[in-house]
């Protein structure tokens, strides 16, 4: 290809190589993500920055190995799985990331709805309990936005680059808004809260006593067996070939270090003004009413405006992830470009946007205990498939898998064994008790 004629580490072949793992990024950073780092910055100042590091380290690993698996291979990870080990295996794979991604659309459209509180005054979520009417601006908002990315996904003839300049603009808009809201903390509200500085900042180190569950929460929320697995997809809607092995490293390497550092900034948000409180935060949209009393109006507004970023980034790309895993694991066209990837995607969008309209609040529980039941079926199938696929003894010379990446993959198969075997012993207690 005549890109790779640039230098390879040169500033103008890294911007250019920038594309599929800002994409991975955008679907990790939602709101589960951003919530997650939130409570844990509250929780414990900045004792678990290690954890952090480390799930971010993980998910570049996995998707630089994402990104060799899609170059090296001659067919998708799906038809090389299929051809290996047989088609059910594939469409199982397929199955359960589309159940995972569809049965969690609901909460992007949450997200959504939590960005835009301060302005439609919905807190109570997408219906209106009192009224019992549909006819919500919660709801029309929602409706609007899911018939917008439909009218997109068929609109345009080619998708991928309409879909990596929109998830740049996206990612962009988080770093300013939680970059710019933490330097409007420290300058304008330092004073606010100085006992909450002092005491997030003398929690530096970890420590024996952190929780099991909240660093498998974070670890969760950062490593998305899913997003690298997708990233062989991603590369080769690129067209990138053999000759971009490089360029496919620093993609990683750089997409996945702005997912990191974007997640550090909203762990030190909260670590600065929430550590040593009584707050309680169960959504994004508390976060951002919480800063209010806090920094005033102008840091909530700054936090609404990347969480919106965040969820409408995660909420395109998350059904987008689960039409094309679903179409290739049966052997359909999983290209962005396809019919049967936009109309698999469409199914999503339209089964996240009819639960959070439709279904109350409370029976949104048993989908999510469903979605995370395929979480521990689906992503140790994902992690084995992308070892199993770097570890074939036809892959030599320069489409050779180097040995750290298998080293990452395996690690990443016992980190997500052991995560989900948390999870799975979480769900038999919710469905015992």
């Amino acid at each position: 290809m005549n890109e790779s004629s640039a230098p390879v580490f040169s500033v103008r072949s890294l911007l250019r190589a920038l594309g599929p793992a800002v994409i991975v990024a955008s679907v990790v950073l939602g709101p589960g993500s951003i919530l997650t780092n939130s409570k844990v910055g509250a929780a414990y100042g900045f004792s678990m920055i290690w954890v952090l590091a480390l799930a971010a380290g993980l998910m570049m690993g996995m998707v630089a190995l994402g990104a060799r698996l899609g170059v090296v291979l001659d067919g998708t990870l799906c038809d090389e799985l299929a051809a290996r080990l047989g088609r059910p295996f594939a469409a199982a794979a397929g199955l359960t990331v589309f159940l995972v991604c569809a049965g969690f659309q609901f909460g992007n459209n949450l997200g959504v709805l939590a960005a835009i509180d301060p302005w439609l005054n919905a807190g109570a979520g997408p219906t209106d309990a009192e009224s019992g009417s549909l006819l919500t601006a919660s709801n029309l908002v929602l409706l609007a936005l899911n018939t917008a990315i439909i009218v997109f996904l068929f609109g345009l003839r080619k998708l991928y680059k309409p879909i990596e300049r929109m998830m740049m603009i996206l990612v962009g808009t988080m770093i300013l808004a939680f970059f710019g809201n933490l330097l409007f903390m420290l300058v304008a509200g330092g004073g606010a809260r100085p006992d909450t500085v002092s005491e997030a900042a003398s929690a530096v180190k970890p420590t024996s006593t952190l929780p099991l569950v909240a660093v498998i929460g974070l670890i969760g929320t950062t490593f998305s067996v899913a997003g690298a697995f997708y990233q062989s997809y991603l590369v080769r809607e690129k067209g990138w070939g053999l000759a971009d092995l490089d360029r496919g490293l620093i993609d990683s390497v750089a997409g996945i270090a702005v997912l990191g550092t974007i997640s550090l900034v909203i762990m030190a948000t909260a670590a600065l003004s929430f550590h040593g409180g009584n707050v309680q935060l169960d959504s994004v949209a508390d976060v951002a009413r919480q800063l209010e009393p806090l920094f005033g109006p102008a840091a909530g507004v700054l936090f609404s405006l990347g969480v919106f970023a965040g969820a409408f980034s995660s909420f395109l790309v998350n059904a987008m992830i689960g039409g094309a895993m679903l179409a290739d694991g049966l052997g359909l066209d999983a290209k962005m470009d396809s019919t049967a990837t936009r109309l698999l995607t469409t199914i999503a969008l339209i089964v996240g946007m009819l639960v959070a309209i439709f279904v109350p609040s409370d029976d949104r529980v048993r989908l999510v205990v469903f979605a995370q039941a395929m979480v521990v079926v689906g992503f140790p199938l994902l992690a084995f498939s992308m070892l199993y696929l770097a570890t074939r003894p036809e892959l030599t010379g320069r489409r050779a898998v180097p040995g750290w990446m298998k080293l990452v993959a395996a690690l990443g198969l016992l980190v997500v064994l052991a995560s989900v075997g948390r999870l799975a012993w979480t769900l038999i207690e919710k469905i015992v008790g």
